[in-house]
Protein backbone atom coordinates (compact mmCIF):
# COMPACT_ATOMS: atom_id res chain seq x y z
CA UNK A 1 0.00 0.00 0.00
CA UNK A 2 1.12 3.56 -0.71
CA UNK A 3 0.13 6.95 0.68
CA UNK A 4 -2.98 7.89 -1.29
CA UNK A 5 -3.17 11.24 -3.13
CA UNK A 6 -6.00 13.64 -2.45
CA UNK A 7 -7.34 16.21 -4.87
CA UNK A 8 -8.87 18.49 -2.23
CA UNK A 9 -7.80 20.27 0.93
CA UNK A 10 -4.28 20.97 -0.36
CA UNK A 11 -1.90 22.92 1.80
CA UNK A 12 -2.66 26.60 1.13
CA UNK A 13 -0.19 28.67 -0.88
CA UNK A 14 1.61 25.75 -2.53
CA UNK A 15 0.60 26.23 -6.17
CA UNK A 16 3.54 28.55 -6.99
CA UNK A 17 6.26 26.59 -5.16
CA UNK A 18 9.23 25.04 -6.94
CA UNK A 19 9.43 21.26 -6.59
CA UNK A 20 12.51 19.65 -5.10
CA UNK A 21 13.18 17.90 -8.42
CA UNK A 22 12.94 21.14 -10.40
CA UNK A 23 15.16 22.98 -7.93
CA UNK A 24 17.80 20.27 -8.23
CA UNK A 25 17.61 20.37 -12.03
CA UNK A 26 17.98 24.17 -12.10
CA UNK A 27 21.00 24.00 -9.81
CA UNK A 28 22.57 21.03 -11.61
CA UNK A 29 22.39 22.81 -14.97
CA UNK A 30 24.49 25.74 -13.70
CA UNK A 31 27.34 23.89 -11.97
CA UNK A 32 30.70 22.59 -13.19
CA UNK A 33 33.25 20.72 -11.05
CA UNK A 34 35.98 22.90 -9.61
CA UNK A 35 39.29 22.87 -11.46
CA UNK A 36 42.47 21.55 -9.90
CA UNK A 37 43.82 18.27 -8.61
CA UNK A 38 46.44 16.84 -6.31
CA UNK A 39 48.33 13.56 -6.14
CA UNK A 40 47.96 11.64 -2.89
CA UNK A 41 49.45 8.53 -1.39
CA UNK A 42 46.87 5.77 -1.25
CA UNK A 43 46.47 5.90 2.54
CA UNK A 44 45.45 9.57 2.32
CA UNK A 45 42.94 9.18 -0.52
CA UNK A 46 39.95 7.67 1.32
CA UNK A 47 36.78 9.63 0.51
CA UNK A 48 38.42 11.73 -2.19
CA UNK A 49 37.10 11.97 -5.75
CA UNK A 50 39.17 10.64 -8.63
CA UNK A 51 40.30 13.29 -11.11
CA UNK A 52 40.97 10.76 -13.88
CA UNK A 53 40.41 7.13 -14.81
CA UNK A 54 42.76 4.65 -13.15
CA UNK A 55 44.10 1.92 -15.45
CA UNK A 56 45.68 -1.32 -14.33
CA UNK A 57 49.44 -1.58 -14.98
CA UNK A 58 49.28 -5.38 -14.76
CA UNK A 59 47.10 -8.37 -15.55
CA UNK A 60 45.20 -9.82 -12.60
CA UNK A 61 46.01 -12.58 -12.12
CA UNK A 62 49.37 -12.11 -13.82
CA UNK A 63 49.94 -15.89 -13.96
CA UNK A 64 47.70 -18.94 -14.32
CA UNK A 65 46.78 -20.17 -10.86
CA UNK A 66 44.58 -22.68 -9.15
CA UNK A 67 41.13 -21.74 -7.84
CA UNK A 68 41.00 -24.87 -5.64
CA UNK A 69 43.09 -27.24 -3.58
CA UNK A 70 43.51 -30.37 -5.70
CA UNK A 71 45.63 -31.84 -8.50
CA UNK A 72 46.91 -30.15 -11.66
CA UNK A 73 46.87 -32.32 -14.77
CA UNK A 74 46.85 -32.12 -18.55
CA UNK A 75 43.25 -32.61 -19.68
CA UNK A 76 44.44 -34.54 -22.74
CA UNK A 77 45.78 -37.29 -20.42
CA UNK A 78 42.29 -38.14 -19.12
CA UNK A 79 40.60 -41.23 -20.53
CA UNK A 80 37.15 -40.53 -22.03
CA UNK A 81 35.62 -43.20 -19.80
CA UNK A 82 36.37 -44.75 -16.44
CA UNK A 83 39.28 -43.67 -14.25
CA UNK A 84 42.74 -42.43 -15.16
CA UNK A 85 45.67 -43.07 -12.85
CA UNK A 86 48.22 -40.23 -12.60
CA UNK A 87 51.64 -40.22 -10.95
CA UNK A 88 52.03 -37.40 -8.36
CA UNK A 89 55.46 -35.86 -9.02
CA UNK A 90 55.42 -32.94 -6.58
CA UNK A 91 53.53 -30.07 -5.05
CA UNK A 92 52.80 -26.42 -5.81
CA UNK A 93 51.96 -23.85 -3.13
CA UNK A 94 51.04 -20.18 -3.31
CA UNK A 95 54.38 -18.42 -3.59
CA UNK A 96 56.24 -21.74 -4.07
CA UNK A 97 55.65 -23.03 -7.63
CA UNK A 98 56.47 -26.56 -8.76
CA UNK A 99 59.99 -26.43 -10.18
CA UNK A 100 60.15 -29.78 -12.03
CA UNK A 101 59.35 -30.89 -15.54
CA UNK A 102 55.92 -32.26 -16.36
CA UNK A 103 55.40 -35.33 -18.56
CA UNK A 104 52.48 -37.35 -19.86
CA UNK A 105 50.44 -38.93 -17.06
CA UNK A 106 51.91 -36.68 -14.36
CA UNK A 107 49.92 -34.81 -11.69
CA UNK A 108 51.02 -32.08 -9.29
CA UNK A 109 49.41 -31.61 -5.89
CA UNK A 110 48.37 -27.93 -5.98
CA UNK A 111 46.98 -25.43 -3.48
CA UNK A 112 44.66 -22.48 -4.06
CA UNK A 113 46.53 -19.57 -5.62
CA UNK A 114 49.55 -21.62 -6.70
CA UNK A 115 50.96 -21.38 -10.21
CA UNK A 116 49.59 -24.03 -12.58
CA UNK A 117 52.70 -25.74 -14.07
CA UNK A 118 53.44 -25.40 -17.77
CA UNK A 119 51.97 -28.31 -19.68
CA UNK A 120 48.97 -28.58 -17.37
CA UNK A 121 45.63 -26.91 -18.01
CA UNK A 122 43.12 -28.35 -15.52
CA UNK A 123 42.83 -28.62 -11.74
CA UNK A 124 40.80 -31.46 -10.24
CA UNK A 125 39.28 -30.68 -6.86
CA UNK A 126 40.73 -32.89 -4.14
CA UNK A 127 37.20 -34.13 -3.32
CA UNK A 128 36.99 -35.58 -6.86
CA UNK A 129 40.33 -37.44 -6.68
CA UNK A 130 41.44 -40.58 -4.82
CA UNK A 131 45.02 -40.53 -3.58
CA UNK A 132 46.99 -43.73 -3.01
CA UNK A 133 50.66 -43.12 -2.20
CA UNK A 134 52.30 -41.40 -5.16
CA UNK A 135 49.33 -42.14 -7.40
CA UNK A 136 45.98 -40.40 -7.78
CA UNK A 137 42.88 -41.75 -9.56
CA UNK A 138 40.61 -39.31 -11.38
CA UNK A 139 37.29 -40.24 -12.95
CA UNK A 140 36.08 -39.16 -16.38
CA UNK A 141 33.62 -36.30 -16.83
CA UNK A 142 35.97 -33.45 -15.91
CA UNK A 143 35.96 -30.19 -17.88
CA UNK A 144 39.02 -28.83 -19.64
CA UNK A 145 40.32 -25.74 -17.84
CA UNK A 146 38.29 -26.42 -14.70
CA UNK A 147 39.44 -24.48 -11.61
CA UNK A 148 42.22 -22.62 -13.43
CA UNK A 149 42.26 -18.82 -13.27
CA UNK A 150 43.54 -17.38 -16.52
CA UNK A 151 45.96 -14.48 -16.95
CA UNK A 152 43.97 -11.20 -16.86
CA UNK A 153 40.73 -13.04 -16.04
CA UNK A 154 39.88 -10.57 -13.27
CA UNK A 155 41.52 -7.41 -14.64
CA UNK A 156 43.26 -7.02 -18.00
CA UNK A 157 46.39 -4.90 -18.26
CA UNK A 158 45.58 -1.25 -19.19
CA UNK A 159 41.86 -1.68 -18.56
CA UNK A 160 40.00 0.99 -16.53
CA UNK A 161 39.51 -0.27 -12.98
CA UNK A 162 38.11 2.91 -11.41
CA UNK A 163 36.49 5.75 -13.34
CA UNK A 164 37.03 9.45 -12.73
CA UNK A 165 34.41 10.96 -10.50
CA UNK A 166 34.39 7.98 -8.14
CA UNK A 167 34.53 8.70 -4.42
CA UNK A 168 37.18 6.31 -3.15
CA UNK A 169 36.11 3.67 -0.61
CA UNK A 170 38.27 1.39 1.53
CA UNK A 171 37.74 -1.46 -0.94
CA UNK A 172 38.97 0.78 -3.75
CA UNK A 173 42.19 1.48 -1.88
CA UNK A 174 42.73 -2.25 -1.45
CA UNK A 175 42.07 -2.85 -5.14
CA UNK A 176 44.59 -0.18 -6.17
CA UNK A 177 47.16 -1.55 -3.74
CA UNK A 178 46.71 -5.03 -5.25
CA UNK A 179 47.71 -3.52 -8.60
CA UNK A 180 50.86 -1.94 -7.17
CA UNK A 181 49.45 1.60 -7.49
CA UNK A 182 50.83 3.78 -4.70
CA UNK A 183 49.44 7.20 -5.66
CA UNK A 184 46.25 8.54 -7.22
CA UNK A 185 45.28 11.87 -8.74
CA UNK A 186 42.18 13.30 -7.05
CA UNK A 187 40.15 16.48 -7.34
CA UNK A 188 41.30 19.22 -5.06
CA UNK A 189 39.16 19.75 -2.00
CA UNK A 190 36.15 22.00 -2.39
CA UNK A 191 36.47 25.08 -0.16
CA UNK A 192 33.22 25.84 1.68
CA UNK A 193 32.76 28.89 3.91
CA UNK A 194 29.74 29.36 6.15
CA UNK A 195 28.45 31.69 8.80
CA UNK A 196 25.29 32.53 10.69
CA UNK A 197 23.70 35.96 10.94
CA UNK A 198 21.56 37.35 13.72
CA UNK A 199 21.91 39.39 16.89
CA UNK A 200 19.91 36.75 18.76
CA UNK A 201 22.61 34.11 18.22
CA UNK A 202 25.31 33.33 20.73
CA UNK A 203 28.36 31.11 20.32
CA UNK A 204 29.03 28.29 22.76
CA UNK A 205 30.59 29.46 26.00
CA UNK A 206 28.76 32.80 25.97
CA UNK A 207 25.93 33.46 28.44
CA UNK A 208 22.42 33.71 27.04
CA UNK A 209 20.55 36.95 27.43
CA UNK A 210 16.83 37.49 27.11
CA UNK A 211 15.47 36.30 23.70
CA UNK A 212 18.87 34.87 22.74
CA UNK A 213 19.69 31.34 21.59
CA UNK A 214 22.81 29.30 20.95
CA UNK A 215 23.83 28.94 17.32
CA UNK A 216 23.35 25.24 16.50
CA UNK A 217 23.30 25.49 12.71
CA UNK A 218 27.04 26.10 12.41
CA UNK A 219 27.70 22.85 14.28
CA UNK A 220 25.32 20.74 12.20
CA UNK A 221 26.73 22.33 9.03
CA UNK A 222 30.28 21.63 10.20
CA UNK A 223 29.39 17.99 10.84
CA UNK A 224 27.63 17.48 7.50
CA UNK A 225 30.46 19.18 5.60
CA UNK A 226 33.10 17.18 7.46
CA UNK A 227 31.55 13.92 6.30
CA UNK A 228 31.70 15.18 2.72
CA UNK A 229 35.44 15.77 3.01
CA UNK A 230 35.50 19.43 1.95
CA UNK A 231 37.82 22.14 3.23
CA UNK A 232 35.79 23.93 5.90
CA UNK A 233 35.98 27.66 6.65
CA UNK A 234 33.84 28.53 9.69
CA UNK A 235 33.39 32.31 9.83
CA UNK A 236 31.33 32.32 13.03
CA UNK A 237 28.31 34.47 13.86
CA UNK A 238 28.00 37.76 11.98
CA UNK A 239 26.04 40.54 13.74
CA UNK A 240 23.13 42.30 12.03
CA UNK A 241 25.20 45.28 10.94
CA UNK A 242 25.43 46.48 7.34
CA UNK A 243 29.23 46.72 7.27
CA UNK A 244 29.78 43.39 9.05
CA UNK A 245 27.42 41.50 6.77
CA UNK A 246 28.93 43.04 3.63
CA UNK A 247 32.48 42.28 4.77
CA UNK A 248 31.62 38.67 5.59
CA UNK A 249 30.04 38.04 2.19
CA UNK A 250 32.91 39.73 0.35
CA UNK A 251 35.59 37.82 2.26
CA UNK A 252 33.84 34.47 1.87
CA UNK A 253 33.33 34.97 -1.86
CA UNK A 254 37.08 35.50 -2.30
CA UNK A 255 38.44 32.66 -0.19
CA UNK A 256 35.86 29.93 -0.90
CA UNK A 257 34.26 28.08 -3.80
CA UNK A 258 30.95 27.86 -1.95
CA UNK A 259 29.30 30.06 0.67
CA UNK A 260 26.48 28.78 2.88
CA UNK A 261 24.47 30.88 5.31
CA UNK A 262 21.52 30.00 7.52
CA UNK A 263 18.64 32.35 8.20
CA UNK A 264 17.77 35.59 6.46
CA UNK A 265 16.19 34.05 3.34
CA UNK A 266 12.51 34.49 4.22
CA UNK A 267 10.49 37.56 3.38
CA UNK A 268 10.99 40.26 5.99
CA UNK A 269 14.19 38.74 7.41
CA UNK A 270 17.72 40.11 7.57
CA UNK A 271 17.46 43.23 5.41
CA UNK A 272 21.24 43.60 5.41
CA UNK A 273 21.64 40.11 3.97
CA UNK A 274 19.30 40.77 1.04
CA UNK A 275 20.81 44.21 0.50
CA UNK A 276 24.31 42.74 0.32
CA UNK A 277 23.23 39.93 -1.96
CA UNK A 278 21.54 42.38 -4.33
CA UNK A 279 24.79 44.35 -4.53
CA UNK A 280 27.34 41.53 -4.71
CA UNK A 281 25.43 38.63 -6.12
CA UNK A 282 23.17 37.10 -8.69
CA UNK A 283 20.85 35.28 -6.34
CA UNK A 284 17.42 33.71 -6.74
CA UNK A 285 15.12 33.53 -3.74
CA UNK A 286 13.04 30.39 -4.13
CA UNK A 287 10.18 28.86 -2.23
CA UNK A 288 10.62 25.10 -2.43
CA UNK A 289 7.69 22.68 -2.17
CA UNK A 290 9.35 20.75 0.65
CA UNK A 291 8.66 20.45 4.34
CA UNK A 292 10.60 21.34 6.36
CA UNK A 293 12.66 23.89 4.48
CA UNK A 294 10.55 26.05 2.14
CA UNK A 295 12.79 29.14 1.75
CA UNK A 296 16.07 28.80 -0.17
CA UNK A 297 18.42 31.30 -1.80
CA UNK A 298 20.70 30.13 -4.59
CA UNK A 299 23.10 31.84 -6.96
CA UNK A 300 26.49 33.52 -7.07
CA UNK A 301 28.21 35.96 -4.74
CA UNK A 302 31.05 37.28 -6.87
CA UNK A 303 32.63 33.98 -8.03
CA UNK A 304 31.41 31.78 -5.15
CA UNK A 305 28.34 29.57 -5.42
CA UNK A 306 25.89 30.67 -2.74
CA UNK A 307 23.26 28.78 -0.75
CA UNK A 308 21.09 30.55 1.78
CA UNK A 309 19.39 28.01 4.05
CA UNK A 310 16.39 28.51 6.35
CA UNK A 311 17.17 29.44 9.93
CA UNK A 312 15.16 26.74 11.70
CA UNK A 313 17.62 23.95 12.55
CA UNK A 314 15.71 21.00 11.08
CA UNK A 315 14.83 23.02 7.97
CA UNK A 316 18.50 23.88 7.53
CA UNK A 317 19.54 20.22 7.79
CA UNK A 318 16.79 18.90 5.50
CA UNK A 319 17.52 21.56 2.87
CA UNK A 320 21.24 20.85 3.07
CA UNK A 321 20.80 17.10 2.59
CA UNK A 322 18.21 17.30 -0.19
CA UNK A 323 19.38 20.37 -2.13
CA UNK A 324 22.86 21.51 -1.15
CA UNK A 325 24.72 18.24 -0.68
CA UNK A 326 23.99 16.92 -4.21
CA UNK A 327 25.23 20.25 -5.59
CA UNK A 328 28.43 20.10 -3.53
CA UNK A 329 29.11 16.56 -4.69
CA UNK A 330 28.68 17.73 -8.28
CA UNK A 331 31.11 20.59 -7.67
CA UNK A 332 33.55 18.05 -6.21
CA UNK A 333 33.45 16.19 -9.52
CA UNK A 334 31.63 13.14 -8.16
CA UNK A 335 29.83 11.26 -10.90
CA UNK A 336 27.25 9.46 -8.74
CA UNK A 337 25.35 11.64 -6.27
CA UNK A 338 22.04 9.82 -5.77
CA UNK A 339 21.38 8.59 -2.23
CA UNK A 340 19.91 5.23 -1.28
CA UNK A 341 16.16 4.97 -0.61
CA UNK A 342 14.07 1.96 0.41
CA UNK A 343 10.39 1.09 0.49
CA UNK A 344 9.37 -0.24 3.92
CA UNK A 345 6.10 -0.46 5.88
CA UNK A 346 5.38 2.32 8.36
CA UNK A 347 4.15 1.18 11.77
CA UNK A 348 2.75 4.54 12.92
CA UNK A 349 0.30 7.06 11.52
CA UNK A 350 1.86 10.05 9.76
CA UNK A 351 0.06 13.34 9.35
CA UNK A 352 0.43 14.85 5.87
CA UNK A 353 -1.46 17.42 3.78
CA UNK A 354 -1.09 17.43 -0.02
CA UNK A 355 0.99 20.30 -1.39
CA UNK A 356 4.64 19.89 -0.34
CA UNK A 357 7.04 16.96 -0.39
CA UNK A 358 7.58 15.94 3.22
CA UNK A 359 10.87 14.79 4.72
CA UNK A 360 9.67 13.52 8.07
CA UNK A 361 12.06 12.19 10.69
CA UNK A 362 11.82 8.48 11.30
CA UNK A 363 13.39 5.52 13.04
CA UNK A 364 14.06 2.51 10.80
CA UNK A 365 14.39 -0.74 12.71
CA UNK A 366 13.99 -4.51 12.41
CA UNK A 367 10.86 -6.15 13.81
CA UNK A 368 10.69 -9.55 15.54
CA UNK A 369 10.35 -11.27 12.14
CA UNK A 370 13.57 -9.72 10.88
CA UNK A 371 11.75 -7.28 8.56
CA UNK A 372 12.63 -3.60 8.17
CA UNK A 373 9.99 -1.14 9.34
CA UNK A 374 9.92 2.57 10.06
CA UNK A 375 8.11 4.72 12.61
CA UNK A 376 7.86 8.41 13.26
CA UNK A 377 9.97 10.19 15.85
CA UNK A 378 6.89 12.11 16.93
CA UNK A 379 6.22 15.85 16.47
CA UNK A 380 7.73 17.11 13.22
CA UNK A 381 8.13 20.84 13.94
CA UNK A 382 11.11 22.41 12.14
CA UNK A 383 12.41 23.71 15.48
CA UNK A 384 12.57 20.26 17.15
CA UNK A 385 16.24 19.45 16.62
CA UNK A 386 16.16 16.64 19.19
CA UNK A 387 14.06 14.58 16.78
CA UNK A 388 16.86 14.77 14.17
CA UNK A 389 19.24 13.36 16.76
CA UNK A 390 16.78 10.59 17.61
CA UNK A 391 16.02 9.74 13.96
CA UNK A 392 18.11 7.58 11.65
CA UNK A 393 16.28 8.32 8.41
CA UNK A 394 13.97 10.61 6.48
CA UNK A 395 10.52 9.34 5.57
CA UNK A 396 9.90 10.87 2.13
CA UNK A 397 6.25 11.53 1.35
CA UNK A 398 5.30 12.75 -2.16
CA UNK A 399 3.82 16.23 -2.51
CA UNK A 400 0.43 14.91 -3.62
CA UNK A 401 0.09 12.33 -0.83
CA UNK A 402 -2.01 12.66 2.30
CA UNK A 403 -1.96 10.93 5.68
CA UNK A 404 -0.14 7.61 6.05
CA UNK A 405 -1.88 4.86 7.97
CA UNK A 406 -0.02 2.03 9.78
CA UNK A 407 1.01 -0.74 7.39
CA UNK A 408 1.40 1.50 4.33
CA UNK A 409 4.66 1.37 2.36
CA UNK A 410 6.70 4.56 2.48
CA UNK A 411 10.00 5.67 0.93
CA UNK A 412 12.82 5.86 3.45
CA UNK A 413 16.21 7.56 3.07
CA UNK A 414 18.71 6.31 5.67
CA UNK A 415 20.94 9.01 7.14
CA UNK A 416 23.96 6.73 6.68
CA UNK A 417 23.29 6.81 2.94
CA UNK A 418 23.75 10.60 2.98
CA UNK A 419 27.52 10.33 3.62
Amino acid sequence: MKPTPRSVDCEPGTSNLLSVTNALEKIRSTLEPVAGFETLFLRNALGRVLHEDVRSPIDVPNYRNSAMDGYAIAFSDLKPEGETVFRVIGSAFAGQPFAGTVGSGDAVRIMTGAVVPDGMDTVIMQEQATRDGDQVRISAGQGQGDNVRGIGEDIARNSVVLQKGRRLRASDLGLLASLGIAEVRVRRKLRVAFFSTGDELRSLGQPLGESQIYDSNRYTLHGMLSRLGVEIIDMGVIPDQREAVAEAFTTASVIADVLITSGGVSVGEADFVKETLDRLGRVNFWKIAMKPGKPLAYGKVNQATFFGLPGNPVSAMATFYQIVQPALRQLMGESHVASLTLKVPCTTRLKKSPGRQDFQRGVMETNDRGELTVRTTGPQGSHILSSMSYANCFIILPAESSNVEPGMLVEVQPFEGLI
